[in-house]
């Protein structure tokens, strides 16, 4: 079976809209790589996984919407999305879009993800 990037990106997004850890986690490689301007260069599954959950207490309420989902090479896929949020204890929205680049190993998990942000 030929591995399919844009569907392990779309099972990825789903499992962060559904805030399902268990999933999120299975699907980091341990020496995974997480860029974005918004936490920095994050290195390794637990340091990527501290952050997303740290992110999660701060913005339950997020909604993030794949505008476009396209493979990039065999093992790597773009997504262009955009989200809305709430700041749990200021209720400052917060709203976003960009663009993530998901890259993924030949065990299918995610070796590098790295996200821009576009002007809203």
């Amino acid at each position: 079976m030929t591995f399919d990037p844009v569907t392990a990106a779309q099972r990825f997004h789903h499992a962060i809209n559904d805030l399902d850890f268990a999933v999120i986690d299975d699907f980091f490689a341990d020496d995974a790589v997480y860029g974005s301007i918004k936490v920095g260069q994050l290195s390794g599954k637990a340091e990527i996984m501290a952050a997303f959950r740290r992110y999660f207490d701060t913005y339950p309420d997020q909604v993030a919407v794949d505008e476009l989902t396209e493979a990039v090479s065999p093992m790597s896929a773009r997504a262009v999305w955009r989200l809305k949020a709430t700041h749990a204890e200021t209720g400052e929205p917060l709203v976003r879009f960009g663009e993530e680049t998901i890259t993924f190993n030949d065990d299918g998990r995610i070796v590098s993800v790295d996200v821009t942000d576009y002007k809203v």
